[in-house]
């Protein structure tokens, strides 16, 4: 994660997606992850911070089709950015 905060539950980032933009609401922290050794570090974090690598769920504000990156990678990646 590259974001000069923290984030937590309720924030409500941009997901980039092929040609959709779609504001999304963070709605679950699953997992912190340790960035080297791929482990996870803590379950169901409060907030990721700058540096922090994790496991979320986050639900789209708008009806959005994504692929899977398996079946068709080109449009099977994303960006989560900031609306700001």
């Amino acid at each position: 994660m590259n974001y000069p905060n923290h984030i937590e539950i309720g924030y409500s980032p941009v997901l980039d997606c092929h040609t959709s933009h779609i504001a999304v609401k963070l709605t679950e922290i699953l997992t912190n992850i340790d960035r080297c050794s791929g482990k996870e570090l803590e379950k169901e974090a409060k907030f990721l911070k700058n540096g922090d690598a994790g496991m979320i769920k986050m639900i789209p504000t708008k009806a959005m089709v994504v692929e899977t990156f398996a079946e068709y990678p080109t449009l099977g990646r994303f960006a989560v950015r900031d609306m700001r």
